[in-house]
């Protein structure tokens, strides 16, 4: 396997190893092609591999970790916890069930997927993760798709300090609320969605293509290059080939102080392409 991959940079995460900052996330890749696109991004030189039990594709995943012989402390794997399993034993169980799936010992991440405020369940899930955590299960907790409302409660609830929260988040969707919040708790905000999921026109507008040509490089490679300048862990999903390359390849981009904020300047107060997390 080649060795020339572009280097990731990492950021320090609370409770354990550091987080490589751009990953491969496999939202809504079908299980059958799992294995093969996983296996793919880990031979491209992704090392951070993002899924989730909702997904149906734990077991292809952990089939291109298990036949990729990369040792196990080189990957980053992150996998969620589903609102039907939110009650404490439920989410140790489901936690079993997931490294089952993957066939590994341990995540270095598990996250409650959705807080589900209307179900009211989220800080008997968080403490069920801080058990999983304290049973070696899991590495870091965190959380995903949180209302601030929420995310202070748990805290309050149990002292315990989420070591990222995964969030939509886009330059036309910025939340930069739940931004300063995170800074001000030590928590790293993690991107779900970076590049707009193919909702707008974000890969058209016209900021990010003059910046994507004054690089000579793709809209994608910019808008991934804003969220790794601010910060921000994100993790871009492709099946195809040469998107799985070229999204790595945006960790090699360095956008300038303009640029940057030319971007920041393209949030939207209608941004949001996904669903409301204080709606469910």
């Amino acid at each position: 396997m080649s060795t020339s991959h572009p280097v990731v940079p990492a950021l320090d995460l609370r409770g354990g190893r550091p987080i490589p900052q751009l990953g491969y996330g496999v939202f809504k890749v079908d299980p059958d092609i799992a294995a093969d696109v996983t296996a793919q991004a880990l031979a491209t030189g992704y090392r951070h591999i993002d899924t989730a039990k909702i997904y149906g594709n734990e077991e292809g995943v952990g089939r291109a970790i298990a036949e990729s012989g990369i040792p196990r402390e080189q990957l980053f794997v992150t996998t969620k916890l589903w609102d039907d399993a939110h009650a404490f034993d439920d989410a140790i169980a489901a936690c079993e069930a997931s490294l089952e799936r993957l066939g590994l010992d341990y995540v270095d991440l598990y996250l409650v997927h959705w807080a589900v405020p209307s179900q009211g369940q989220y800080v008997e899930a968080w403490k069920a993760l801080i058990a999983l955590q304290e049973r070696g299960l899991v590495r870091s907790i965190g959380v995903s798709n949180f209302p601030k409302e929420q995310l202070a409660e748990i805290i309050e609830a149990t002292g315990v300090v989420p070591a990222i929260h995964q969030i939509e988040l886009h330059p036309y969707f910025q939340q930069r609320e739940l931004r300063a919040i995170h800074e001000d708790k030590g928590i790293l905000t993690e991107s779900w969605g970076p590049l707009g999921q193919g909702k707008s026109d974000l890969l058209e507008n016209p900021a990010v293509t003059a910046i994507a040509e004054a690089h000579s490089a793709s809209p994608a490679q910019v808008v991934l290059a804003w969220h790794l300048a601010h910060g921000i862990v994100t993790i871009p999903k492709s099946v195809t080939p040469s998107r799985i390359v070229e999204n790595l390849a945006a960790v090699e981009l360095t956008l300038t102080a303009d640029e940057v904020a030319a971007i920041d300047a393209l949030d939207r107060a209608d941004g949001r392409g996904g669903t409301d997390p204080a709606s469910r």
